[in-house]
Formats: structure tokens, sequence, C-alpha cells
């Protein structure tokens, strides 16, 4: 019997069982096959079971009786319905359901990674002994763990592939090929000679990843259409006994937005990554996507592409398996009932704590770490523990501990490392990454849709993080802080003669031994302002305020810098405002760098009316938030979105739409062609600037109000 070891590439479902991709210590890429059944439940009324058992008793399936716990209800008496081969779950899953629909299913939808993890307890990414018998997995054994602090890295072979243009705005005529072996581009014309040089390519590199731009929405969808017209086959995958799996664009509802979902192309032995068509490309990359795929148990292409909750959706199953419960397939638990008094009295949500508006000095800002996280791991609160004492570890807790201890051990071998150290940037995606999981954690246990949830023990994380807030600020006061701002889980705190970070530490190391929830200093400002509502300047905005730590560094929240709907320009001018502000040592020498703000701003808007800033820079993007019918009164996007799609394109809700403000309205992006620069509405962007402007020079024009009532 042959031995192989390397890492897990990919696993999914196949006629003949489950296939594995194993890139190999000797560079080798194996597709081997497992026999891999797979089983799922059904429960309910005996009489319905019983006519579910006759219905399937001509379908290659196993059945059994069986018990099983249900997290909510208990054990459960149950029909084990187990199926050869895991491809043929969907089919006879659909059926059986359709006939009886009021039967309770479980386990019938789960990931078909999460099943192999749970019965291998081998990893997506880990490396691992194979045993072979031919091509066929006799045995697996794991040879690290996801929760690994370093893993060793994986040799992958990654090519990119990025058009020379948007297609959306004008048609590409180059493609850019990268990899290891060179940079070089290819031309779209002929088709013919483009997709035979293409096909050579992915034969001699084999790529173990392709990385595109618009790869989801434009090139494999034309490469398709190429192929057919010129007669070459192409097929990127490097299973060729599959095709590309595609799905189409969509929108969804999903935390108070609209969200716009574009078209995919999966493939089988490799990844695809659309790096304009990833969740959160931006925020940690390629090795941020790889250590939600480690954690999670979804692939990589597949977690690139889906939001953090539906991480959390899948730790929390793969929990749910290795400890015996069903993971039911619709969410079975409801709100208990309250009193209105009673629904006021849990409905509070996290402690907001006005801040003192103006310009503040020598500030310090403390953050517990993973707040709500570390309060759900450490008081166990879980949908099945809420009001129950000396419960054992609930579900989300036991999905949860070791999250929380990875990203706190991520972030202290971040503080012990050089910022030039080449580790930093891959341990700073990778502590992101983690982050964004445990973010949405919270939020699911509230999702009306939501496996797990139960409102309760939402209610429960919140009232127990407002207890910890207050009891941190009773600390800091008595320990003679001022608390100027208090938001869900940090402090801005300030003490006269208190400005290094050694002045605090008795501080933190007062809270955390109070609330037995750590807390980390995130900084010290030179000055921080708190800014107030621009409709009215005696009320506060708690979310909104900017500041510039020791070193110089900037930290900005709430304003048109963080928003996606503000021009390139208009964010490049306020950014670099901020710079010049930065350079203050404390807040009464912030009136000494004003005129030198004041002369950017002017030259920024001469270079405006002059036609010197380029396009793509006053580009605004906007999201649509309904259909274009359902708009009353149309907004700039909506638009928009009615001039492409008078030229044929499809547009939808939760789809971001970018446009330039023109003294007639509004023109699209995407039109494309020539755009004659003396259309611009530059009266509306320099509105648009002196807005942005105001938000952070009038705290310190109120500083010079101030010099002069002195």
């Amino acid at each position: 019997m042959d031995e192989v070891i390397g890492w897990l590439l990919d696993v999914y479902a196949d006629e003949d069982g489950l296939i594995l991709w194993l890139l190999t210590d000797d560079d080798h890429r194996l597709r081997l096959r497992m026999n891999f059944p797979v089983t799922f439940y059904a429960a309910g009324d005996f009489g319905l079971l019983r006519q579910a058992w006759l219905f399937l008793k001509n379908e290659n399936v196993k059945l059994e009786r069986a018990s099983r716990r249900d997290l909510f209800l208990g054990a459960r008496a149950c029909m084990a319905i187990t199926a050869p081969n895991p491809s043929v779950l969907p089919r006879l899953f659909a059926k059986l359901s359709r006939q009886f629909p009021a039967l309770d299913y479980y386990d019938a939808d789960i990931p078909l990674s999460l099943r192999f993890i749970a019965q291998t307890n081998t990893h997506l990414l880990g490396r691992c002994r194979v045993s072979l018998d031919g091509e066929r997995v006799a045995a697996i054994q794991p040879l690290d763990s996801p929760w690994a602090l370093a893993p060793p890295p994986i040799p992958l072979r990654i090519l990119t592939l990025s058009p020379d243009a948007n297609p959306a705005i004008r048609a590409p005529t180059h493609l850019r090929v990268q990899s290891k072996r060179g940079d070089y581009n290819l031309s779209l014309e002929p088709s013919r000679a483009f997709l035979i040089s293409l096909k050579s390519d992915l034969q001699r590199l084999d790529p173990d990843l392709i990385l595109t731009d618009y790869g989801d929405t434009w090139l494999f969808p034309q490469l398709k259409i190429w192929s057919e017209e010129c007669g070459i086959p192409l097929n990127p995958n490097r299973d060729e006994t599959k095709d590309i799996l595609t799905r189409r664009a969509d929108s969804y509802f999903a935390y108070g937005q609209v969200v716009y979902r574009g078209a995919q192309a999966h493939l089988f032995g490799r990844w695809h990554i659309d790096r304009r068509n990833a969740m959160s490309w931006n925020e940690y990359g390629l090795e941020g996507a790889m250590e939600q795929a480690r954690v999670t148990g979804l692939g990589v292409q597949e977690m690139a592409r889906k939001s953090p909750g539906a991480g959390i959706t899948t730790m929390q199953m793969l929990t749910a398996l290795r400890n015996g419960v069903m993971v039911p397939v619709q969410k079975q638990q409801v709100e208990g009932t309250k009193t209105l008094t009673e629904l006021i009295r849990a409905d509070h949500g996290g402690l907001i704590y006005q801040p003192i508006i103006g310009v503040h000095g020598n500030v310090a800002q403390i953050d517990f770490s993973s707040m709500y996280p570390a309060i759900m791991v450490k008081h166990n609160i879980s949908p099945e523990t809420v009001g129950l004492s000396d419960a054992p570890d609930g579900l989300i807790p036991k999905t949860l501990r070791p999250l929380v201890d990875k990203r706190l051990a991520l972030k202290n071998l971040l503080l012990d490392l050089d910022p030039r150290d080449c580790r930093a940037k891959i341990l700073k995606a990778r502590a992101t990454a983690l982050k964004w999981l445990l973010v949405v954690c919270f939020g699911y246990l509230g999702y009306k849709n939501a496996r797990f949830g139960k409102i309760e023990s939402h209610e429960a994380v919140t009232a127990t993080s407002r207890e910890l807030m207050l009891q941190a600020k009773e600390v800091a006061e008595d320990l003679g802080f001022t608390v100027l701002h208090m938001y869900v889980d940090c402090l801005f705190v300030q003490q006269e003669g208190f400005e290094r970070p050694s002045d605090f530490t008795p501080l933190m190391n007062a809270v955390t031994e109070k609330t037995g929830i750590p807390i980390a200093l995130e900084g010290i400002f030179k000055w921080v302002a708190f800014l107030a509502s621009k409709r009215d300047a005696r009320v506060p905005v708690p979310n909104q305020y900017f500041g510039a730590f020791l070193d110089g560094s900037l930290k900005y929240r709430g304003i048109e810098l963080r928003r996606r709907d503000t021009a390139t320009w208009v964010r490049k001018i306020q950014l670099a405002t901020l710079t010049i502000l930065a350079q203050a040592g404390m807040p009464d020498e912030l009136t000494d760098y004003l005129p030198t703000a004041l002369a950017h701003i002017e030259r920024a808007k001469r270079d405006l009316k002059a036609g010197r800033v380029p396009l793509e820079d006053l580009v605004v993007r906007q999201k649509l938030s309904r259909t274009l019918d359902g708009y009353k009164s149309p907004s700039p996007a909506a638009r928009a979105a009615r001039q492409l799609q008078a030229i044929g394109r499809e547009v939808a809700p939760g789809q971001s739409i970018e446009f330039l403000f023109t003294r007639d309205g509004v023109h699209a992006w995407e039109l494309g062609g020539s755009f004659d620069v003396r259309r611009l509405d530059v009266k509306r962007y320099c509105a648009l600037l002196d807005r942005a402007m105001g938000t952070v020079l009038d705290p310190c024009k109120a500083l010079c109000d101030l010099e002069r009532l002195l």
C-alpha cells in the first residue's frame, strides 16, 4: 500500500464517491477517490415517517431507526437515511422533502467538506498522510491543526489574468498574464490564437489558483463563447471530467441593506478567485481567505466569495457534527413572548456614551479584545444555555473559544514583530480575517435565519456588555481618569500628565481584573476630535471622530473618508488635510496648520475648475436599494442605472452604480465613450468637498473662536 504526504487542496463529490486533490511534498497534484456514504435524518409524526420509509424502499439507500440530539429539543427518534454517494443526496433530499414537507429534516444540506472534516479530522489546506490502494484512499491522517499559529506555507502555483480595461466600460484588447515564470500580455484578437495561447499556458503552468479581475462576470463566460465559435475546447478545470460550476448573480437583504452578489465561476481541482467579486479581498487578500478556509471548513474559492456570516454558520455546523448534534435544515426556534416592558428592558443593544464634543489632547483609546465573542465564551452564552445555571459548555462557546484564542495569539505575535518584517503583512491579514468572523458571530445569534440562533442569547450578550462597560467606566473614574467617550467595546480616557503607554497600564490591568475580559491599548492620541451633528451643533455623534496618534498615524471613523459613496478626489483632499493637521503636537497647535490646509483645499478647487482632475477621481459610487420601478423619486444612482438599462445593461438591487455629476443630472460611468469635461457640475463637486472639509476643519476653527473668547 502506497503512502503520500501533502496539503489537501480540494474536496468535492463525484459519481464514484468523494474526490480529493492533494499537493504532495514532491510537488505533484494527485486526484484521489474515497468511498464516502452520507447520512441525513427525518423526524416527526410516526405515521409520516412510516410512509417516508415505504417511499424510500426502492431507492438505493440504507434506512435505519436512530435517536439523535436536537440542540433545543434533546433526543429525537429519527429515520436515518444513508446514501452510498454524496452526489445523490441533493436529489434524494429534494424528492423526499417535496413529498413529505411536514417532517423535520436534519443534516441534509451540510457542505460536503464539513462532513469530510468531521469524519476524518483533516482540514482543508492542512497537511495529511494518505494511505492509498491504487487511486483510492484507504486511510487519511491529519498532520497539523487549523489552529496552528504558523502553518507551513503551501507552495501554490498562481496564475493571474487581468484585462487591460473594465469590460463594463470598454472592450479589453489584451489580457495580462502573470506567474512566477513571467509577465506578459496576450492579445484577445484573433480569438483563435488567443485561445490556443491561453490553453498552452494552462497546460504548461498547471496553476493551483487562477486569480482574475472580472473572471466571474466577463472572462470565463467570454472564454466559453470564443471556444464554441472557434471550435477549440478549453476547460480551465484541472479535473477535466468536470465543467465549470457557474452560479447566477443575485440580490439579497442583510444587515439593513441590499447586497448584490455577481455571477460566479468555480473550478474543480484548482481554485478560481475573481478579485473584483471577492467579498473582502481588499481587507485581507489571499492569505486571509485561506485562513478563513482553514478554520471554517469551506473551500478557498467558496470562502473568498461568501460573507463572514457564512463562515460562522459552517463553523457552528462543524461543532454540531463533532458533538453529535443534528443540524436542522430550517430554523425551528422562535422568539419567546414578552410584554412590552420586558421587551424594552431586554432590547437595549450595546452601550453608547455620548462623547464630549470638541478636540482633546493626550487621550488613550482602550478596547476590549473581541468583547462580544469573549463574553459568549466566558459566560457560556449560547441559544441552548440561556436562562440555565451551571449548564455545560454551549455550542456557540465551543465554536468560538479556539477562534478567540487564535486571533489573540496572532495579535500578540504582531506586537513582537517589527512592522518591516516580511511576516507582519501575512499575520495581519490572517488576524483581520479572523476578526471578521468574530465580528459577525454576535449578530448571528439574533439573525432570523440562523440555524442555531435565538434572540434571547443575543440580548444576554448585549446586557452583559453594558454591565462590563459601566464597570470599566467606574474603574477608570476611581483611578482619576475622565471618560470622554464610550462606544460598545472601547473607552476614550484622559488624565492630566498621562502621556505614555506605560501610564495607562495600571488602568488596563484593573479593568481586566474587574471584568474578566482582556483589554488592550489601541493607542494614545496627541489629539482627537469628537464631532457634533451637522443639524444641531449641541448634539454629539457617537460614531464620528478623527485624531492623530503619538506616532503621527491617523484614525478616523464615520467621516467622508470612510464612506464608499465619496468620490476619490474628495477622499484624497480630506486625507491630505488630516495629514497636514496630524503634524500638530497638541490641540492648541492645530490652528497653526489651518492656513496650510485651507491653501491646499483652494488649490484642489482650482485644479478641478481647470480640468486637471482625472475623471476617474470624480466618479461617485452608490448602491441601488431597490428595483428601478420601485423609485418614486429616482436617486442619482437610479438615474444612472436607467441610462445603462437603456443600452441593454442589466442592473439589480444592491449593485453599485458609478456616475459623474453633470450640469444636466448624472452620467453613468459605464456608458464609456468620450465625455465632455465641460458638462461636469463643478459647483456640486465643490459643495461635496466643502462639506467634507467642514467635517475636519470646523473643530479646529472652533478652537480659534475659543482662543478669541479667552
